[in-house]
């Protein structure tokens, strides 16, 4: 917190630094989880929730129609998530109340089923929330929807993408930057042959009206699942970190699209999501053979590699970053802490299970949910820590969000909030 550990000298700084305390303290009360993994999809948020807690904990608890993977978002009072019910072909966008867990409202589109990865669902994508507006995507082999809501449930707009081919389903999900909606549709190539128009790419529309702003073709050997994050640098133009098999780790003005830089590191898929360490950017490929691993580089017009990790790197659970520590949570249950400048491990500790979704951090926590439901919470230091183990009753794969004073988990079919 700023301005309660700072020495000040005149009664007038005095009173600037209580004031920025408050206005500290009062962030942490209420903050907005926007996108897949909160903002700038760091996984990171100050705050203080609870290592430990039992059912009777729990804040509340609903059921959701059918099941899915899809993780919460939060804007003030509301989250909103996505569901599917595969038996009646129904795809489902929340919007559900904080407080008590509420349905504020629920719209349903019908889809066609189609086969997906036995590990994936038909509502495996995470909206992304602003002031004004939800967005949304989903996908059957015919067609990917992108759609946008406003707060109270009202269609605002929506496009139809082109086809979706992959042999694992849909999973990939919007961010806002702006006054833009991106959306990473990268896929591979069809089988057939014949020319056509390229339906795999990077796409920003209006988030006002849904209309093209511009548009990235990307083909990639293999379906893309990573969500991209901006890299910011003090007097120099953000850039869109973008991650896929077949270019690599890879930049592009957000506001154009244009090519900036890539670098082709990659020799397998891409499901985790890039993240901003530091002055580096960080991506991880993998398959479910094995082999994974992590590459950082250094953003630049020529970008170099800092370091690479290939000792159980993760495949899906996306990396987090904190302070001089990046942690890595492999999927087979072995979670590894590296030094965020060169990559050296500080120590590396099975706590078992397997986990498909992300780690996050609250204040100096991370959380861990594995697919049998259990949420392990370690200390993000470079000592491990072991704080607590919890049970959310049923299974997971979806990452967990949290405001500052909340956590709200997703198992298959229902959502929950732990906190104060």
């Amino acid at each position: 917190m700023i301005g309660f550990c700072r020495f000040v000298l005149s009664k007038n700084v005095l009173q600037v630094s209580f004031l920025v305390g408050v206005l500290s303290a009062s962030a942490v009360e209420s903050q907005e989880w926007d996108r897949f993994r909160g903002p700038n999809g760091s996984g990171v948020i100050a705050g203080n929730t609870p290592a430990a807690w039992t059912e009777q904990d729990l804040l509340w608890k609903i059921k959701l129609p059918g099941q899915g993977h899809s993780s919460p978002v939060i804007w003030g009072k509301r989250i909103f998530l996505m569901s599917a019910d595969e038996t009646a072909a129904k795809q489902y966008v929340l919007c559900v109340n904080a407080d008590d867990g509420s349905v504020l409202w629920q719209k349903e589109f019908s889809f066609s089923t189609y086969h997906i990865h036995t590990l994936s669902s038909f509502a495996s994508t995470t909206p992304a929330v602003d002031a004004e507006h939800v967005y949304v995507a989903w996908a059957s082999p015919d067609k990917t929807m992108l759609m946008a809501f406003d707060h109270n449930g009202e269609e605002v707009w929506q496009r139809e993408l082109g086809e979706f081919d992959s042999q694992h389903g849909f999973g990939t999900s919007p961010i806002v930057y702006g006054d833009l909606v991106i959306l990473c549709k990268q896929q591979k190539k069809p089988d057939r042959d014949g020319p056509r128009t390229p339906t795999s790419f990077i796409i920003a529309v209006d988030k006002k009206t849904g209309s093209t702003r511009w548009q990235s073709d990307r083909m990639s050997e293999v379906v893309s699942y990573s969500v991209p994050c901006i890299f910011s640098e003090p007097g120099k133009p953000d850039q869109l970190i973008c991650c896929s098999t077949a270019d690599g780790i890879f930049s592009l003005d957000p506001l154009t699209g244009k090519e900036n830089w890539k670098k082709e590191v990659f020799s397998m898929r891409t499901v985790s999501s890039p993240i901003v360490a530091g002055d580096l950017v960080l991506g991880t490929t993998g398959s479910g053979g094995g082999g994974n691993y992590v590459t950082a580089l250094r953003p630049a017009a020529n970008p170099d590699i800092a370091f690479e990790v290939k000792r159980q790197a993760p495949y899906v659970p996306t990396p987090v970053a904190f302070q001089d520590w990046i942690f890595l949570w492999f999927e087979q249950g072995i979670v590894t802490c590296v030094d965020a400048k060169t990559g050296d491990s500080i120590w590396q500790k099975r706590v078992g299970k397997k986990y498909w979704s992300s780690p996050i951090i609250v204040g100096d926590k991370i959380y861990g949910v594995s697919e049998e439901g259990d949420v392990t919470v370690i200390r993000a230091a470079d000592k491990f820590e072991l704080l607590a183990e919890n049970s959310l009753g049923e299974a997971s794969r979806s990452t967990p969000a949290a405001d500052g004073k909340r956590l709200y988990f997703r198992t298959f079919s229902h959502l929950m909030a732990v906190g104060k």
